[in-house]
């Protein structure tokens, strides 16, 4: 049996993702089935807090596999970037925070996976890009959050020319939340995640929702969701413990996410 085009590594409440098709982690129908399967069953696991993606070897990934688009037709052009959307869409809707660790080259369908991540931590000098156009085909799916995220003209910019920004310019942009050196990818990510894990885990939960829910809404039904997460987080318990710590001047004791 051939092995997986993805592993996982658990690490407490944090699952590591890793692409593991090197040297450059391309897409194909396998990758991009895993990638949906995995998230599907992590968003069933109430255990999972926390996710990272990150790539085997040098890359992230360097997006879709040319050689096999090269031979679709239109027919197998829509079943492809159907599935690839579901896939990247399952990463995206996740009920838990996902941090993409870009270690090396981001580009196409590869700075898409990593812009449906919460957050971005990237090594200095990683190219992240959409070249797609320079193959004849245009950048989607994900490729849609990037006028709101860095204007329309720098997303113009990166989706017309097909060229790639270093993870510098990415940060000066907000594409990428942290730029460290490649040693201390693994320990930034980790000390990121620290953070996040400290907060309550059902209100995590129901802020998740939030952010994904307020880009595909109007203002005042964003505030309406709002109004109702915050009565939510009433239900779990974690306000009371959370505010009796913050009083008490002590770490809050949060218990696991209800099942």
């Amino acid at each position: 049996m051939a092995e997986s085009p993805l592993t996982l590594h658990r690490s407490g409440d944090v699952v590591w993702c890793t692409l593991d098709r090197p040297p450059l982690n391309l897409f194909e129908p396998g990758l991009i089935r895993a990638l949906d399967q995995t998230f599907g069953a992590l968003a069933a696991d109430r255990a999972t807090r926390l996710a990272v993606v990150t790539g085997a070897g040098r890359a992230f990934t360097a997006g879709m596999d040319v050689r096999y688009l090269r031979g679709l037709d239109a027919a197998g052009a829509k079943a492809l970037i159907t599935a690839l959307c579901g896939a990247i869409d399952a990463v995206h809707r996740a009920p838990f925070p996902v941090i993409a660790a870009v270690n090396g080259a981001c580009l196409g369908a590869g700075f898409e996976l990593a812009l449906a991540c919460d957050l971005r931590v990237a090594v200095a000098g990683a190219p992240l890009g959409l070249p797609e156009v320079r193959v004849g085909v245009p950048s989607v799916i994900q490729a849609a959050l990037l006028p709101p995220l860095v204007g329309p003209g720098r997303a113009a910019e990166l989706l017309l020319t097909g060229e790639p920004i270093t993870a510098e310019r990415a940060r000066e942009w907000g594409l990428v939340n942290e730029v460290v050196p490649a040693a201390g990818l693994r320990p930034a990510v980790e000390a990121l995640a620290a953070r996040i894990l400290a907060a309550g885990p059902e209100a995590i939960r129901l802020q998740k929702e939030l952010i994904v829910r307020w880009r595909e809404t109007d203002l005042a039904t964003a505030v309406r969701y709002g109004i109702n997460a915050f009565t939510a987080a009433y239900a779990s318990g974690e306000p009371r413990e959370g505010m009796s710590a913050y009083l008490e001047k002590r770490k809050p004791e949060f218990g696991r996410p209800r099942p």
